[in-house]
């Protein structure tokens, strides 16, 4: 913990509250001992509220926070949003490092699109490790607009003394909190953070940052509901909040259908851009923050439309409370915190960005403020220090005339007595230290067992085709890792062995032979009801494990043959996925944790495949990407006479490979008229690509957990 360190205020003004956060330095975290958060007394983005309005609204909770909060002499720094402000990265000429800041100015009033002088701007070095190329960042905003952002500020007496970009402020917390970036640049984080108006898509590596401001946000779903429900936007807002109780759920999501699906094709198309922009990088997941993102399904909707992994943190890994802060109030809130905590890093000197754009103006007057305060205190000190010789003089003076001896024995022995005080409870502390211990044991025990899930999630993955598995066809792993669709389309679709895994559900039981698949319960589809005792009944072994249901598509044209071939026997290399997952301990050298429980029995074993087809209500969700084909393409004559409308319009809604745009779903065969195929009995032909599985496990755990200890990580 932090002892007499300095603190700063970091505050973040979005269109529904403002979110602060009070931080100081402990160790190589940091820690927060003050939190506020202030919601508005009106949507800044409301219709019909004139810049006035909004001004008088911000002051209002800016006076609350200072009310609420005692500044003192704390640093303050705030954001400004990534929409009215500019950033731009480039790569300089190689020079001498005195000549860097003028070949910056030059640069910059040929990047910002504005007169230099009418805009408050600031540059970053952003070096590489072992790269010999120098790259800088050049942020700027217009006068106007910082000026009258600080007028509220000013308004209430609070001191601003940094000023950044909120898209920024997301990269400091992510350089500093986040210890999953990829110290070689090569795999890139992407935080998105949905507000009320818009969301900011940054794109973070250990060294590199990319931001873009999609103007899309939480106020564009409640727009669409009050459109189609005829609502104003404040009743539009609260019927959004319940739609997952409301008895108009299905009509609520269907009116926001078109602001999922604009806003999924606007992160697509960012990351796209930065791919083809960044060659040889890779995305590992996505971080969503903003309380845009508490919306329903938006979540998952992301998550399937990127193929990425995307998760809301729960917790920031370098940032502790004080003992004064609420945990609740911090966890509620903690997703809205970010661009707050990131702003409150560069505060300490912590961050990797220290641009301000706050006005050269204010910043010197504040440092000749600050100046005039250390003169003042050096007065102060020299003052007080000739007062203190001079008693010090005069008691000396009076102690040599007038010695107690008896009052100096008494003190000293006073003095002792209260070391001896000291050592006794010393000891008592220390024996109490056994008691603490074995407290701290029960509580660890609760993360035993936190690596099981993630451990059986890598051995599936290594069931599946790659380089390993399947040499023959290493280069086509090695492009698809490297997003080379030239050397994927080189090899046939239907010759790919590939498996694309679109979710996995994982659940604990104490009894496999008992256990039953959640999604069998879910949907109500099995046949025969399975009891407890039935299932003990000629089962020769029972204990703990997992049920795991796994969902997907390949693109190989004999999924049987890419799931359990026949007459394999010992030859690895023609293994399936299934085959694989019976032999673990033949992948896993004898260390597998896990064995596959009962293949033979459907009750605990079984398989389904399919046709990827739009129309078909058992493929499992999540597989490609909806695409709408131009009428031109599909859209055409009947056949012998008859109408074919239905099957030829069902052509136009196509399912396509999220990176090689393929198609990849079962449509209706057309002629090179553009019209649908029939065969002899006046059928339609149809053209079949890539098929669905989905896979109902069972995997017994050999070390299965002690009764009573918790599985940290699995679903309740």
């Amino acid at each position: 913990m932090a002892v007499g360190g300095r603190s700063v205020w970091a505050i973040d003004i979005g269109n529904n509250s403002l979110k602060a956060l009070r931080l100081q330095q402990a160790g190589d975290r940091v820690e927060a001992i003050g939190l506020d958060y202030v919601e508005h007394s009106r949507v800044l983005s409301a219709e019909g509220l004139s810049e006035e309005e909004k001004n008088q609204i911000i002051r209002a909770s800016l006076a609350t926070f200072a009310g609420r909060n005692e500044l003192g002499k704390d640093e303050v720094a705030i954001s400004v949003a990534g929409q009215t402000s500019f950033a731009r990265f480039i790569k300089l000429p190689p020079v001498e490092p005195k000549k860097v800041p003028e070949i910056i100015k030059f640069e910059a009033v040929q990047q910002i699109p504005f007169d230099i002088n009418e805009v408050e701007w600031d540059w970053q070095l952003m070096p590489k490790p072992d790269s010999p190329e120098t790259e800088v960042g050049i942020f700027a905003i217009k006068n106007e607009l910082i000026s009258k952002h600080l007028e509220n500020y000013s308004a209430e007496n609070i001191c601003v003394t940094v000023v950044q970009m909120a898209p920024m402020a997301l990269y400091n917390y992510a350089q500093f909190d986040r210890s999953d970036l990829d110290s070689a640049d090569k795999k890139a984080v992407v935080l998105l953070d949905m507000g009320s108006g818009d969301t900011n898509l940054v794109i973070c590596t250990k060294s590199t940052v990319w931001q873009r401001c999609i103007p899309l946000g939480g106020n564009n779903f409640t727009k669409a509901i009050a459109d189609a429900f005829k609502l104003d936007f404040e009743k539009a807002e609260k019927l959004k909040h319940s739609a997952p109780v409301s008895k108009y759920v299905r009509q609520i999501f269907h009116a926001m259908k078109p602001v999922f699906t604009d806003f999924g094709a606007e992160v697509q198309r960012s990351l796209g851009y930065y791919s083809s922009s960044h060659k040889g990088t890779v995305f590992t997941k996505m971080i969503l923050l903003g309380g845009g993102f508490k919306l329903q399904g938006l979540s998952k909707y992301i998550q399937q439309t990127t193929q990425l992994s995307a998760i809301r943190p729960d917790s920031f890994e370098k940032l502790v409370s004080a003992g004064g802060i609420s945990s609740a109030k911090l966890h509620d809130n903690l997703c809205d915190l970010a661009i707050a905590y990131g702003l409150g890093l560069q505060a300490l000197g912590l961050a990797r960005i220290q641009s301000n754009l706050l006005p050269r103006g204010i910043a010197r007057r504040m440092l000749w403020a600050r100046k005039s305060k250390f003169f003042v205190l050096a007065a102060s000190i020299l003052l007080a220090a000739s007062l203190l010789a001079l008693l010090r003089t005069n008691l000396d003076l009076k102690a040599s005339s007038d010695r107690n001896a008896q009052s100096k024995r008494q003190e000293t022995q006073n003095i002792l007595q209260l070391a001896k005080n000291a050592a006794s409870q010393l000891k008592q502390q220390e024996a109490r230290s056994s008691e603490y211990e074995e407290k701290i044991k029960k509580q660890m025990g609760m993360f035993k067992y936190r690596d099981i899930i993630p451990l059986l999630h890598k051995i599936i993955f290594k069931c599946i085709p790659d380089a390993q598995n399947n040499p023959a066809q290493a280069e086509l792993y090695k492009a698809y890792e490297e997003s080379d669709v030239a050397k994927i389309a080189a090899i046939p679709r239907n010759e790919r062995k590939q498996v694309f895994i679109t979710s996995i559900m994982i659940d604990y039981y104490d009894s496999l032979a008992a256990a039953t698949f959640e999604l069998d319960r879910r949907e109500r589809s099995i046949t025969r009801t399975t009891s407890s005792a039935d299932s003990l009944q000629g089962q020769a072994t029972d204990g703990k494990g997992f049920t795991v249901i796994v969902e997907g598509y390949t693109p190989y044209e004999k999924i049987g043959e890419l799931m359990d071939p026949a007459g394999v026997g010992n030859d690895k290399s023609r293994w399936g996925v299934i085959t694989r997952m019976m032999n673990l301990n033949e992948l896993f050298d004898g260390n597998s944790p896990f064995q596959l429980f009962s293949k033979g029995e459907i009750e605990h074993f079984r398989v389904e495949t399919g046709v990827v087809d739009i129309a078909d209500a058992r493929m499992p969700a999540g597989i490609g990407i909806l695409r709408i084909k131009p009428e031109s393409e599909y859209k055409g004559g009947g056949h012998a006479g008859q109408t074919n409308t239905s099957d030829i319009a069902a052509s136009g809604q196509v399912l396509v490979d999220p990176l090689t745009e393929e198609e990849i779903n079962k449509t209706v065969a057309l002629d090179e008229k553009g019209r649908g195929k029939y065969d002899a009995f006046g059928q339609p032909v149809y053209i079949e690509r890539d098929k669905w599985f989905r896979i109902r496990a069972k995997f017994l755990w050999e070390n299965g957990k002690p009764d009573g200890q918790p599985l940290s990580g699995t679903p309740e």
